[in-house]
């Protein structure tokens, strides 16, 4: 039985964990943090899955909160025009509902089944130096902690990462009490141009169904104001100022809202960044990275977790497919290349969106109110981000296909 280290209990540690020991794997977890620590803890993200990785989850009998988890039916986009108000509002229905499960719910159940499935789980803070210990124990060690000491043993790969500094100021607010849309649920991302994004969308917590507030502000503007907050409820407060003055619609709709919990707020930024998919160890033995620690975007895209579960689901693949043969360095490099063949695109498409809409996009966009089949396009590009490439992201394919549809 090959014996497979796994650092880190995420969506892609666990995800990749559990499914090796459903092949008859002997896996082990290294985590920094225990289930009960995770579960009391502060929210981890702002995580929304789509339906292509609820079915990788599915597969293998993880997706267990459908019955419970308020469903996200669609995405509804407003743009705020330059003289307040909407200067675009519509809306499109996902083909498959999305949701959204706090990792404290999450992580913890998995571990649990992690744990009944006959894996074994180590908590400690992994450093370098402890995994030149395990190269010896183990026949393959895969990282997925995408902070700390060991991340960085993963460079950075100038090529492919468009961005060295943080693009947006980052919070993240749970909240129960707003006011649901009317019609179909949906995440509802709002838009102000050189100042930042604003997406709330519902989900589930450990006190039951929610919403997720996700705050993008362009750092030096109106929204990157978190640094001087102090405490949840003034974290609450903040959000909500911000609404009123750049959202007023959104605002509208949070007159009754409390916080989840004394844990449900979150700040942060950090530079999105593609790495180098293998480290090697000063023994020479090869690790491979996983999910974000070598394909880290910015959440404004919503692709985080998404990109997680695809992840976890190649590489499960690729280490099945290998046998008894070794998990060198070159069988690394290509089974990072299967994922990257799907993650480039959400990593193009994600550093556009941080970037000044170029005007086909806008032509795109305000063509999607009038089209409703240019609308669920884009909509359903969120669970297939591959697709924006024949007609987003180019400006010549994007007039190709508005003329195709005008026809």
């Amino acid at each position: 039985m090959r014996s497979i280290l796994v650092v880190g209990a995420g969506q892609a540690g666990l995800h990749l964990a559990i499914g090796l020991l459903q092949n008859g794997y002997d896996v082990t977890v290294v985590s920094n943090r225990t289930p009960e620590a995770i579960r009391d803890g502060r929210v981890m993200s702002g995580q929304c899955m789509f339906g292509t990785a609820r079915a990788h989850e599915r597969a293998l009998g993880l997706d267990r909160w459908a019955d419970v988890c308020p469903p996200i039916e669609g995405i509804a986009l407003s743009v705020a025009g330059p003289a307040g108000g909407k200067a675009l509002d519509w809306a499109a229905r996902l083909r498959a509902p999305a949701l959204s499960v706090d990792q404290r719910v999450k992580m913890p159940a998995w571990l649990d089944e992690f744990e009944r499935l006959g894996g074994k789980l180590v908590i400690h803070d992994v450093t370098a130096e402890d995994l030149e210990t395990y190269a010896t124990r183990y026949d393959l060690i895969l990282v997925a902690a995408g902070k700390g000491e060991i991340a960085s043993l993963f460079e950075r790969d100038a090529a492919r990462s468009a961005y060295s500094t943080p693009q947006r100021a980052l919070a993240v607010t749970y909240v129960h009490g707003l006011t649901p849309r009317p019609g179909h649920s949906a995440v509802c991302f709002n838009l102000l141009p050189g100042v930042g994004e604003y997406f709330v969308f519902p989900a589930l917590t450990h006190t039951g169904p929610c919403e997720i507030m996700v705050f993008e502000g362009v750092p030096g503007g109106p929204m990157d104001c978190w640094g001087d907050v102090r405490g949840p409820a003034e974290h609450l407060a903040r959000g909500r100022r911000i609404l009123e003055s750049l959202f007023p619609w959104e605002a509208e709709r949070c007159s009754g809202i409390e916080l989840t919990d004394a844990n449900a707020v979150l700040t942060g930024r950090f530079s999105p960044t593609v790495r180098h998919p293998v480290a090697v160890l000063p023994s020479g033995t090869p690790v491979l990275g996983v999910a974000d620690v070598v394909v880290l975007n910015d959440p404004i895209t919503g692709q985080g977790s998404n990109n997680a579960a695809r992840c976890a689901a190649t590489y499960l693949q690729a280490i099945l497919e290998r046998g008894e043969q070794p998990f060198d360095a070159a069988w690394m490099r290509q089974t990072f290349d299967r994922f990257w063949a799907a993650a480039r695109h959400v990593t193009r498409w994600t550093n556009a969106l941080l970037a000044p809409a170029e005007p086909h996009h806008l032509a795109l966009l305000g063509a999607a109110g009038q089209v409703p089949e240019i609308a669920s396009r884009f909509v359903n590009g969120f669970d297939d981000p591959a697709d924006y490439a024949e007609w987003f992201m180019d400006a010549d394919k994007a007039q190709a296909y508005l003329d195709r549809v005008a026809a």
